[in-house]
Order: structure tokens, then C-alpha cells, then sequence
């Protein structure tokens, strides 16, 4: 069993943690602690109420075997100085993180994108949003891009970034991992 802890804003993504989320606790057992930054609740992009039971504060870097950052339109809004802290901690300490579509800007803020591959909506989107991003060079297109703990995904790519999580949580599962793939995958075999 492994422990996820994920950092969520407002108006978060509902679809881009709804592969993950569910699959880690359902299917391989994994704890999940949720927070806000404040703490308080958030209204997801779909309308749901969430009330996390913590606060950013509530959680040590250190703790949990992956952290995982979901989009939303608020990552937009500039730097949370304490999560960027806490995200250099971690990945200074080579602790697993995971960000998908505008939550990647948390880790540019955080500069942990300057020197790594990495992906997101796109270049541009990082350079308009976040200032300090000199990371340009080391963007890649792709659905998914994993370095060394470091996951990054663009909104569009939900199940690359679930698999990418799980793999990062349980190396040794893979056959369970595929057939996870394959599930979802059988949706537009036949398109």
C-alpha cells in the first residue's frame, strides 16, 4: 500500500483525477490524504463540493510516496509561495511528485521545470503563466513525460497521467497496470 497525497486549488479538474484516484484506492490499496491550501472546501470544475480534511500546512514534504497536483483555471492566478517551498523540498529530497495540465505551474513556480523534461498544455502556456519558467528547452509534446519522480501530463491526457502515477507507486504491478490500460483503452478500439 502506498500513500498519496494530493494538493488541490479551486475549481480543480474532476476528470483529470478521476482515472487515478479511484484505481489507487480501489484496485491497489493506496491511502490518499487530500488538502486544500487553506484547508478549506473547493468546488471542483464539475460542481462537486470537496471538503478536504487538510490544509497544505497539515502535510510534510517528506510524507506520502507520491504527491499529485491536479489542474485548474486557478493555478493561472500566480505563485502560492508555500506550496512552491514545499515542492522544492520534496523534489530535493527525491520524493515523487506528479502535476498534470495548469498544475504544472505550481512546479515551474517551484523552478523544478528548468532543467528536467517535461510537458504540460504547452510551452506557452507556461511562459504566459508563470514568469520565472526557463525551462523551454527541456519541453516535450507528448501525453505524458516522467523523469526521475517528476510526472508532468497536459489536461488532455488524464489516463496517461494515472498510468504513470501507478507505475511511479508500483513498479511491480505492471500486468495490473496494463490491464487497467487496456480497460479503458477498449473504449475506442472500435472508432
Amino acid at each position: 500500500m502506498a500513500k498519496i497525497a494530493v494538493v488541490m486549488v479551486d475549481g480543480v479538474a474532476d476528470w483529470e483525477i478521476g482515472p487515478v484516484l479511484p484505481a489507487a484506492r480501489e484496485w491497489f490499496g493506496d491511502a490518499i490524504e487530500v488538502a486544500s491550501i487553506d484547508g478549506k472546501p473547493v468546488t471542483s470544475i464539475g460542481g462537486l463540493r470537496i471538503h478536504p480534511p487538510h490544509a497544505l500546512a497539515d502535510f510534510d514534504p517528506l510524507d506520502a510516496d507520491l504527491w499529485i497536483l491536479p489542474g485548474s483555471d486557478r493555478w493561472q492566478e500566480g505563485e502560492i509561495p508555500a506550496l512552491s517551498a514545499a515542492l522544492r523540498a520534496r523534489a530535493g529530497n527525491g520524493k515523487p511528485l506528479a502535476a498534470i495540465c495548469g498544475a504544472t505551474l505550481a512546479l515551474a513556480h517551484a523552478g523544478l521545470l528548468d532543467a528536467r523534461p517535461h510537458t504540460s498544455n504547452s510551452p506557452e502556456f507556461l511562459q504566459q503563466y508563470a514568469s520565472n519558467y526557463a525551462g523551454a528547452a527541456h519541453y516535450r509534446a507528448q501525453p505524458m513525460v516522467g523523469d526521475n519522480g517528476l510526472i508532468t501530463a497536459p489536461g488532455t491526457s488524464p489516463m496517461s497521467f494515472a498510468l504513470a502515477c501507478l507505475r511511479q507507486l508500483h513498479p511491480d504491478r505492471e500486468n495490473d497496470i496494463a490491464r487497467m490500460r487496456a480497460m479503458f483503452a477498449a473504449e475506442y478500439a472500435a472508432a
